[in-house]
């Protein structure tokens, strides 16, 4: 086996075409025949030709690579944006590096100076909080940001989210209607975006029937902070008879605490409702109550959004909501009369 490389010219002299047409057939996007692209991928094949992405990244100033960071991927919400996420950059001829961070700004910052020096054309950052300081560093080196599943305070980007704010009140008007009067909520991380919104819109949708929540606990997403907040609802004076839990992910561990240790019955002693409907959640063994987030329009207004800044240069940051229907199952009771 040699060990020189395989060059364009050489597969343009095998396919008998110029050398720029061998650069277009594997150039995502560029114009070329079909049978071009048949000879130039034949010869290509009998050469074991290989693009050299690095060289054609430094001469063209796009590496078609877009950075995707994540918090964690225990919510199998995640798995499956990124997957969805993927797999749309792909057949918009781009790679995926993925790289995970917590939410400390100081990860968040150091993972996204590394992508940086990946030169990546854009980044789409997946529930991490990213600080204006960190968006108008990428703004200055002219890599586009748009966050998905999360907006940000006072962050001149692009965000991508489900509508929190009305699934929260969503889940308020059902419960209510379910004849529900001790509602308490597990909520999102308040450090989120996510968990503030869905928790107002809880919040104003149960004041809008004069109600309030029975109490309130920040699950942190975490499946340990979850369960030990569904053990403290349950051993106050007045416990509640529906739980709204901030993401699915919580919720199962809601769920498992009160079936298997508590040895309560849902939802004839308490309902349960998540958020997200991630396939978890249609699973028998949960048949979860939750609000879907809308993932496939999300997952395409993200993409669009983020190739539009690659190809147009400077936009005016946007941020869009897509509203998600709420899934009845098992977990909750039926309402006793139509929800707003």
């Amino acid at each position: 086996m040699s060990d020189l490389r395989i060059t364009s010219l050489q597969v343009a002299e095998r396919a008998g075409v110029s050398q720029s047409a061998v650069s277009r057939v594997f150039t995502p996007g560029a114009s070329a025949s079909p049978k071009t692209v048949a000879k130039v991928k034949k010869a290509a094949d009998e050469l074991g030709y290989r693009p050299n992405r690095v060289a054609r990244a430094m001469i063209t100033g796009k590496s078609r690579i877009i950075g995707l960071v994540v918090a964690y991927l225990d919510n199998q919400f995640y798995p499956q944006a990124l997957e969805h996420l993927s797999n749309a950059l792909q057949e918009k001829g781009y790679h995926v590096l993925v790289f995970t961070a917590t939410n400390s700004p100081e990860k968040v910052g150091d993972v996204m100076r590394d992508l940086l020096d990946y030169q990546v054309d854009g980044i789409i950052t997946a529930s991490v909080a990213v600080t204006s300081d960190l968006t108008e560093r990428c703004n200055s080196a002219g890599i586009p940001v748009v966050m998905f599943n999360r907006g940000q305070d006072g962050a001149d980007a692009n965000a991508v989210t489900s509508d929190n704010l009305a699934g929260g009140r969503k889940i308020a008007d059902f419960l209510v209607a379910g004849g529900h009067q001790k509602i308490a909520h597990i909520s999102g991380w308040e450090g989120s975006s996510t968990g503030r919104d869905r928790r107002q819109g809880f919040i104003d949708g149960l004041k809008a029937h004069r109600q309030e929540p029975l109490a309130i606990i920040d699950g942190m997403y975490n499946r340990d902070t979850a369960a030990q907040a569904a053990r403290d609802l349950m051993e106050l004076p007045t416990p509640p008879d529906a739980i709204f839990v901030g993401n699915d992910h919580m919720a199962f561990a809601v769920m498992d605490t009160l079936r298997h240790e508590l040895h309560l019955k849902i939802p004839e002693d308490v309902a349960i409702i998540g958020f997200d409907d991630v396939p978890l959640a249609a699973w028998p063994s949960y048949n979860l109550t939750t609000v879907r987030q809308p993932l496939n329009r999300m997952v395409e207004a993200t993409v669009d959004m983020l190739i539009a800044q690659i190809d147009e240069g400077v936009m005016v940051p946007r941020r869009v909501a897509f509203d998600g229907p709420l899934i009845a199952r098992g977990t909750t009771r039926q309402p006793k009369g139509p929800t707003t």
